[in-house]
């Protein structure tokens, strides 16, 4: 069986009108070619036609026999020429395929159009941010795009995040830190290398809530930290260089219990997928937010506030696609949908330029 391969190509606004009732979207050089040499009966008359040269019609013929191991045309001396049985039976099944598919394609063919549009309007931004795992930063891209703003988001750790962007990979990086960092914790030692003041700024995004994701109806009475500590729970824990990671650590590291949470190195990538392990009863807690939990139908054990962070190089906030965004981000209509996101609240920092000094102060100790 020959395997298919499907490209696409762009053609002028003008000529695609004129041409989209008669050409189909679903298109074959070769099989353009076959046609022309059927209905004139040479490869001269052919080359008219799809206004090529004798040469390129006849090479690009001779080509695909040999690719195809098969004869297309009837090479007879003195005779027009001739589509061979094969040849005959590609433009059968190309007629098939067309009948069955071009719905379908054209359909495709739209919603390109659509996609592509994006990029051929100048009033439309894109924007590339590497993050931490946040649900509001998931219903920030929804309402974002429908602002001309597209992101395009990738979610990681917050260490590598703040690395993608410290690299050039991204543009803007998200990360999260308790409220009141302290420059003697496992988040500030790890932080305090990668950005650095005068090189990064930080742009407020939202204040949300860490906690446990429990069982519905919390039937284990988990209530606080101190529950790490005990022998009867299974823990799921976050992967290392993740901000939640290091919170959970942090407290292990301050207060050094006799062995380690059962279920510490079993690990998942996001908020969403700690909740499923929970859910499913294969974990008793994880650490993660108040809306992760709510979408599993999870208990929710508040444990601490922290704010998360966009943090962008000094030099690109000119960038046209970081001003949209912080436009987005001080807008009433986002900052209406954010205060409506469970365990998540506005701070008078959302969408303004931040000093790491005067929020992290992790470089005066």
């Amino acid at each position: 069986m020959q395997h298919i391969n499907l490209s696409y190509s762009w053609t002028p606004h003008q000529a695609q009108a004129q041409q989209r009732d008669q050409i189909s979207p679903l298109r074959n050089p070769l099989m353009d070619m076959l046609q022309a040499v059927r209905a004139t009966g040479s490869i001269a008359g052919a080359a008219r036609v799809l206004d090529l040269s004798y040469r390129h019609v006849w090479g690009e013929l001779k080509r695909w026999e040999q690719v195809l191991g098969q004869p297309l045309i009837l090479w007879e001396k003195g005779q027009a020429a001739r589509l061979s049985e094969f040849a005959d039976k590609l433009l059968w099944a190309e007629r098939q395929a067309q009948a069955r598919l071009v719905p379908q394609i054209s359909a495709l063919q739209a919603e390109l159009e659509k996609t592509f549009a994006v990029a051929f309007d100048p009033g439309s931004h894109l924007l590339t941010v590497y993050a931490s795992h946040d649900d509001a930063l998931v219903k920030l891209r929804e309402h974002s795009a429908r602002q001309s703003l597209h992101l395009d988001m990738r979610f990681c750790g917050s260490v590598d995040a703040i690395r993608a962007l410290n690299e050039g990979r991204c543009t803007v990086a998200g990360f999260h830190a308790p409220l009141q960092p302290d420059a003697s914790t496992l988040t500030a030692r790890t932080y305090k290398p990668l950005l650095k003041t005068g090189h990064h700024k930080l742009i407020g995004f939202a204040t949300r809530e860490q906690g446990w994701m429990v069982a519905p109806g919390n039937p284990k009475n988990i209530s606080g930290w101190h529950d790490l500590t005990r022998a009867d729970l299974r823990l799921v824990n976050r992967t290392l260089g993740t901000g939640t990671r290091l919170l959970l650590d942090q407290w292990l590291q301050t207060h050094k219990p006799a062995s380690l949470p059962t279920g510490y190195d079993n690990e998942e990538p996001s908020h969403s997928a700690v909740a499923t392990r929970i859910a499913s009863g294969h974990a008793d807690l994880g650490l993660g937010i108040a809306s992760a939990a709510q979408a599993q139908k999870l208990d929710f054990v508040p444990l601490t506030q922290e704010n998360y962070w966009l943090v962008c190089l000094k030099s690109a906030l000119d960038n046209p696609a970081v001003i949209a965004m912080r436009q987005v981000l001080q807008s009433p209509q986002w900052q209406q949908q954010l205060s409506q996101q469970t365990g998540y609240r506005l701070n008078e920092q959302t969408g303004r330029i931040q000093s790491l000094k005067q929020c992290l102060p992790w470089w005066s100790h």
